[in-house]
């Protein structure tokens, strides 16, 4: 899975377009990252920007966007009705697929380092990224927002965590960065069936994380000592989820607005359900939500999977069914169209499927049979293991919801739904092995004209070498689970699909066979490049790939054995 993190600066500067338009080509100009909004306030001065892509890409890009603030923006003469406190007021990283929390702090944490030490600017960590735990709240952080960095700055208590602690010129200029680690914010609303706000207003109180405040028997709000209300939790109380109740005219019903700070632990399906429990307490109905902004695709396919749970049905399906699925149960389109090109932020990117998955059978087969060397061998490996991966999850969604198999159903499901994640791993594989070949063939165009030249073109070929040998050494290393699912499920899933199961068994045996021969001839390849770098790669790498082969050819010659023995018995 392609490892993608977002970063969403904000910078000083609202109005000048030329300031604006200079700071977001710094994005565009830094490859693997995708510009997806530019969104200036006049009113606020500040403009928030937001960027897309693998992690050191991101980190790049994030860096660039701080220097050129600094460059363009002078504190000294900032004013807007937002809190700031530098040039770039806040910079943010997002985990959004195969990145972790903890993957973000390091990143926020090296950018936030690298600020200091080359552009001279004080750095202070904020939210998951904090190092003092009292600089976790941002609102804490910026106190007195930039007019009083000046008196905060040299002392110990104001010590930035990273970048100089004195206030002159430069500093006075650039003022200071907050740099993060935090979750994905969706703002989500619901819409209800009424026009009554305090009916929404209730449900809010209901769902969100503050709760709502204690009264006595007579009503009356609860203070403590200190005269601040006492808040106690609604019933349906959601984690990292704050909520208003209003009214929308254009839309002519009422709402419950809410942003959702971290959808690693509240996600829209989940705020979806509590409301929909708080309106049916209250006599009114649901009727459908509403996306304002984007949104992850992991975040859309736990909803898809969700629903399809809850109605007895295999969550087991291809990506494309299950965001369908939940766009229909969430009412998305309810009250404006809903396209997951426009509003998942992956597809927004153009982060989808390769060139080659994007393929017609016909035009991947012709493209193969051409004499381009890729696509090749390496990526057939990989496609026959993501069919074989699809026959599994086909067998699964065959089995689920039949009577007869109803004792085997959760188990059925679940290897579905695996299958499913393989099959996805698989396919972008397909591309991920025709990339690295050409990456190596890019290799050794690069000059050799000098001693120091043909030394650093050796190193660059063995790297892409090594990068393209990993790839079929994933397909491999993937696969003894694949045929564990396709063995088990010809052993309880439908028998009527058994011969499918069967193929599932073939295809991913020849995928792992012709993964195995991309390894070696790679590794041939490799032996006579430079192994300094990684001296023990190429033997790792053989006895990964023998220990994985062996593995999958023992499973596959019983799963035969016994499929062959089904099918021929009921001949008999």
């Amino acid at each position: 899975m392609q490892k993608l993190v977002e970063c969403v600066p904000n910078i000083s500067e609202g109005r000048d377009a030329r300031i604006i338009a200079a700071v977001t080509a710094e994005i565009e100009s830094t490859e693997g990252v995708h510009l997806l909004d530019v969104d200036p306030g006049a009113d606020t001065n500040r403009t928030v920007i937001t960027f897309i892509g693998a992690p050191g890409p991101v980190a790049k890009a994030a860096f660039k966007v701080v220097a050129k603030a600094a460059e363009l923006i002078d504190m000294r003469h900032h004013s807007g009705a937002h809190p700031r406190h530098g040039a770039t007021d806040v910079c943010p990283f997002v985990p959004v697929r195969g990145v972790t929390m903890d993957e973000c702090v390091e990143l926020a944490r090296e950018v936030g380092d690298r600020i200091g030490r080359e552009l001279d600017i004080p750095v202070y960590l904020y939210e998951a990224a904090a190092m003092k735990p009292e600089r976790k709240n941002l609102a804490h952080v910026r106190k007195g927002e930039y007019e009083a960095l000046q008196s905060k700055l040299g002392t110990e208590q104001w010590k930035p965590d990273f970048g100089p602690n004195r206030w002159d010129d430069h500093t006075a200029q650039t003022g200071a960065t907050n740099v993060a680690a935090r979750g994905f914010l969706v703002a989500y609303n619901v819409n209800l069936n009424t026009r009554n706000k305090s009916v929404a207003s209730q449900i809010a109180l209901d769902i969100k994380e503050a709760g709502r405040a204690k009264r006595d028997k007579n009503g009356r709000i609860v203070k403590d000592e200190h005269g601040k209300t006492i808040l106690v939790p609604g019933p349906y109380r959601l984690e990292a989820c704050k909520a208003v109740g209003w009214v929308i005219p254009e839309y002519d019903r009422a709402q419950v607005s809410m942003n959702l700070v971290d959808t690693a632990v509240t996600k829209p399906h989940q705020a979806f359900e509590a409301c929909r429990r708080g309106a049916a307490d209250r006599g009114v109905r649901v009727t459908g939500s509403e996306l304002v902004g984007l949104i992850p695709e992991g975040d859309m396919l736990a909803a898809g999977k969700y629903f399809l749970k809850k109605a007895g049905q295999c969550p087991g399906v291809p990506r494309r069914m299950l965001i369908e699925t939940a766009i229909q149960s969430m009412g998305l389109r309810d009250i404006g169209p809903f396209d997951p090109a426009e509003k998942i932020i992956e597809y927004q990117a153009g982060l989808t499927d390769g060139p080659l998955v994007g393929m017609t059978n016909r035009e991947f087969v012709d493209e193969l049979s051409s004499d381009s060397p890729a696509p090749g061998g390496g990526s057939v490996a990989a496609l026959a293991c993501a069919q074989a991966a699809a026959l599994v999850a086909m067998v699964g969604n065959l089995t689920a919801g039949k009577k007869k198999y109803a004792a085997v159903a959760d188990e059925v499901m679940g290897m579905a739904e695996e299958a499913q994640e393989l099959k996805d791993f698989y396919l972008a594989a397909l591309d991920q092995d025709t990339a690295a070949f050409n990456r190596v063939m890019a290799s050794f165009r690069l000059p050799k004209g000098t001693p120091a030249h043909a030394a650093e073109r050796d190193l660059a070929v063995a790297e892409a070498t090594r990068e393209a040998t990993r790839i079929p050494l994933s397909v491999l290393a993937r696969t003894p689970r694949l045929m564990a699912l396709a063995d088990r499920m010809a052993a309880i899933g439908n028998t009527n699909s058994l011969s499918d199961a069967g193929v599932a068994i073939l295809m991913a045996s020849a995928g792992a066979e012709g993964a195995y021969y991309n390894v070696l001839i790679n590794l041939e390849a490799l032996a006579g490049l430079d192994q300094s770098t990684e001296p023990g790669f190429a033997a790792a790498t053989l006895d990964a790939a023998r220990e994985a082969l062996a593995s999958c050819e023992e499973a596959a010659a019983s799963a035969r054995s016994r499929i062959r023995e089904k099918l021929e018995s009921s001949l008999a």
